[in-house]
């Protein structure tokens, strides 16, 4: 049964800890703040941020489409051994690319009271405009033109396609890993064992250029995957980042020394988040004011909460 708290549970993630280093009033609203801003009797401040924080751009959203097709193209591929042409795949990405915009244009009402529902590009609610930004469409038409083709050529889909000593276990599912009694959130692209070479493969898409933030998300992958299953080391376990916008694959391998740090990296950051607790067993957050805003107003511009700082 469905119970509504007062203040949202604790738990850690990477994008969280990555939201409070770049502003700790984003992170106020986008953890706090837009709690319970889903119900109907809810105060009108937590109902705005609630909307602000489902707001998506034009980068997240062609990331997000692609990752539903690339899941839904594995899953019918793995029951029927069919995988479509590109230039279906294509297309599909293009509809869903219009969709979102014609929700974004035409059903800012539906937005307002189902913002989890319909999609609502950033640069159009702040641009009060009804046209995308030349130079972001230019781009995410050059992604679109490139990604299903590095998609279908990928290592993995080669793996998947011509290997068939493939075990499939898990894909695009939320995770809970267990660091003490922190509830870490994971997501896996996919994770499949080949059992030929007696490997477990996790692969991540990735639609945008390559990050030094990459390494630290498939540590907390290696480490979901060590508790979660019975893997006798580190060797047995392939890491594999595979990049659609250039069509590369990049493999790694993490040692004991990197998992360590990344657990340090998990301990130090809930210790900051605690500090902006008035009453950590409660998750109860201090006062908005106590979360600075970033001295950075540029990158203002850009955040889902903008109104909330500058209206």
């Amino acid at each position: 049964m469905f119970e509504i708290k007062t203040y949202p549970e604790f738990s850690w993630s990477l994008s969280r800890h990555k939201t409070l280093m770049h502003c700790a009033r984003q992170y106020a609203h986008q953890y706090y703040t837009s709690h319970n801003g889903w119900l109907r009797n809810a105060p009108e401040w937590n109902k705005q941020a609630y909307r602000l924080k489902n707001l998506t751009n034009l980068e997240m959203y062609f990331g997000s489409v692609v990752h539903d097709i690339i899941e839904q193209v594995i899953e019918n591929y793995l029951n029927t051994g069919i995988l479509p042409e590109e230039t279906e795949l294509t297309e599909n990405v293009r509809m869903l690319l219009n969709k979102g915009f014609i929700d974004s244009t035409r059903h800012y009402n539906y937005w307002i009271e189902r913002p989890k529902k319909t999609t609502m590009f950033h640069e159009l609610y702040y641009g009060q405009t009804k046209q995308l930004p030349k130079e972001k469409v230019e781009k995410i038409t050059h992604r679109l033109n490139v990604a299903m083709k590095h998609f279908l050529s990928s290592k993995t889909m080669q793996e998947l396609a011509y290997n068939e000593q493939i075990e499939f276990l898990e894909a695009e599912k939320f995770r809970i890993l267990e660091v003490g009694k922190l509830k870490v959130f994971v997501v896996l692209d996919l994770l499949y064992k080949d059992l030929d070479r007696n490997k477990w493969v996790i692969v991540d898409w990735k639609t945008g250029k390559q990050s030094e933030e990459d390494p630290y998300q498939l540590a907390l992958y290696v480490l979901y995957l060590l508790q979660a299953y019975s893997i006798p080391d580190l060797n047995s376990i392939v890491i594999r980042n595979e990049y659609l916008l250039e069509g590369n694959s990049v493999e790694h391998q993490l040692d004991q020394v990197t998992l360590e740090k990344v657990q340090e990296l998990i301990g130090t950051s809930v210790e900051w988040m605690t500090g902006y607790l008035e009453e950590p067993s409660e998750n109860k957050p201090l006062s908005i004011e106590n979360f600075p805003k970033t001295s950075d107003q540029r990158a203002c511009r850009y955040c889902n909460f903008y109104e909330l700082c500058f209206s």
